[in-house]
């Protein structure tokens, strides 16, 4: 008897040893990506600068690290799902991901969360594989997600992670830069991403510059006011550049409701972290404007809570849209309507011309 005690109490004592290694292992790896970093410019654009009184045309889409078909449930949301069904079923979902977006004939396509070599898509290339189907495009990516390897859930462990946002412009951009946005201090930002937005800046004919952002704001916080902090870094920036003389255009994933009667789609569930309003007093001191891809006629969101397959009366909103400094003229934003076959996100565009 005595012998089976010390046993378990050996037993015991490893597996203590062994997981607070591993968190000593998490904490240790933790790291935040610089400030101000500057980003590679994949040049191929053949038009040189932007023009003013002409209209463009913008597309976003959040492509769910091409797992997200309509039959999936990532298990941070409440689904099963850890890492994509396959490799084939990934880079099949890929493809056509990277037609739909090539189909759209752009001028600009931002594109969030991109795996660049991630456990849970079999460490595929899918910036790679973006630029190979958008070659006429001038390409920009910023790495926001590094991750250590996670052992949760145990069933499938998340692993370890490497993601981004990609840009691509078919107008010359002359260079990027990386901007850092604020993130919780607590055990939150263990499984955030290390969120930033990302600065293009395009040359516009007679002076002055086109500044496109592409951002992926915080989902997985505590309350969900630091993705309000990250909004007022962003329209603070936005406001400079305004004033600098230079035309102001972000789009993305704000996780924050862009439609001001989150009811009009029918589902509301809860006060949802990503899914709450934007606050009114963020846009204090900055004339940037709010553009809702919104249809009162034909109302489509851009985002279902993937906690299981896409169904009816699933939780849904639009959380992905558009700011705009007040020289720059929006003649229409709407959502592109997939059914969320290719992602939990449904594109968003934006025509749009420089005043």
């Amino acid at each position: 008897m005595k012998k089976a005690l010390k046993i378990i109490l050996i037993l015991l004592l490893v597996l203590v040893l062994l997981v607070a290694a591993y968190v000593a292992y998490v904490f240790l790896t933790y790291y935040r990506i610089e400030d101000h970093q500057t980003l590679t410019v994949t040049s191929a654009a053949a038009v040189a600068a932007a023009e003013k009184d002409r209209p463009y045309k913008l597309v976003s889409w959040n492509i769910g690290f091409g797992a997200y078909e309509d039959d999936y449930g990532f298990f941070m949301d409440g689904g099963t799902q850890s890492w994509a069904w396959s490799p084939e079923r990934l880079t099949a979902n890929l493809d056509r991901i990277g037609a739909l977006l090539a189909e759209q004939n752009a001028d600009f396509l931002l594109v969030q969360e991109v795996d660049t070599s991630s456990t849970r898509t079999y460490h595929v290339d899918e910036y790679d594989l973006l630029r190979e189907a958008l070659a006429p495009y001038d390409s920009v990516f910023a790495q926001n997600y590094d991750s250590p390897f996670l052992m949760y859930p145990l069933t499938q462990p998340h692993g370890a992670n490497k993601s981004g946002i990609g840009t691509f412009s078919k107008i010359a951009v002359t260079s990027a830069e990386r901007r850092s946005l604020p993130i919780e201090t607590g055990m939150t930002k263990l499984v955030d991403l290390d969120r930033c937005y990302s600065v293009s800046r395009i040359p516009v004919s007679g002076g002055g510059e086109l500044v496109l952002y592409d951002l992926h704001l915080s989902a997985y916080t505590t309350d969900g006011t630091i993705a309000t902090e990250q909004l007022k870094m962003l329209l603070a920036d936005m406001q400079a550049e305004y004033e600098a003389g230079n035309w102001c255009v972000a789009g993305g994933d704000f996780n924050k409701s862009l439609v001001d009667d989150p009811s009009a789609f029918g589902v509301t569930e809860g006060e949802y972290t990503w899914g709450q309003a934007i606050p009114p007093e963020t846009f204090d001191g900055v004339d940037i404007v709010k553009v809702p891809p919104f249809d009162e006629k034909n109302p489509v969101p851009s985002c279902r809570n993937a906690d299981g397959p896409y169904h009816a009366g699933q939780y849904v909103v639009t959380v992905d849209g558009f700011f705009v400094s007040p020289n720059v003229a929006v003649s229409n934003a709407d959502v592109l309507d997939t059914q969320f076959r290719y992602s939990d996100h449904n594109p968003v565009a934006m025509i749009f011309t420089l005043q």
